[in-house]
Parts: C-alpha cells; structure tokens; sequence
C-alpha cells in the first residue's frame, strides 16, 4: 500500500511538473490543487488526496509570481515596486 501512495505522490508531482503554468488563473487552479491534494493527503490518506485536490482546484491556491518594476533616483537611489 505504501509504494502505491509514493507512486501516486511521485506521479502528481511528475504531472504538475510537465503542465504549462504560463496564465495567472491557471497558475493559481493548479497551486490550489497541489496545496490541497497534500493536505488531504495528511488527513484522510490516498482519498482525501483526490478530494483535496479536486476542491483545492476549484478554490484556488495563492498567486506565486509578483513582477518587481525598480529604478533609480538622481541620488542613486534604488527604488522597487511590486505589480500582480
């Protein structure tokens, strides 16, 4: 049984590696299914993974990418902005 669940761990991880997370929104259905797939992993065992993975994706999970806008002032002061 336990080298059934790894398998399934190693395969989840394997197809989120493989899946383009290029949109924002599809980044965030595909963080919300990782996030959640682990944590009913923790609680419920291999069903609570299919289930926590499924409810993950519909809630969503948190945006992961910020763009940093910086510049200089006439001092030479380094300046940043965070953008979403």
């Amino acid at each position: 049984m336990r080298k059934i669940y790894i398998f399934g761990v190693a395969s989840a991880f394997a197809a989120m590696a493989v899946l383009p997370v290029t949109a924002n929104a599809q980044e965030r259905t595909v963080t919300g299914a990782a996030i959640g797939a682990g944590a009913g992993a923790l609680v419920a065992g291999p069903v609570g993974a299919v289930v926590g993975g499924g409810v993950g994706a519909v809630v969503g999970g948190p945006r992961l990418t910020h763009h940093r806008h910086c510049w200089r002032d006439r001092d030479g002061d380094r300046h940043c902005r965070y953008r979403h």
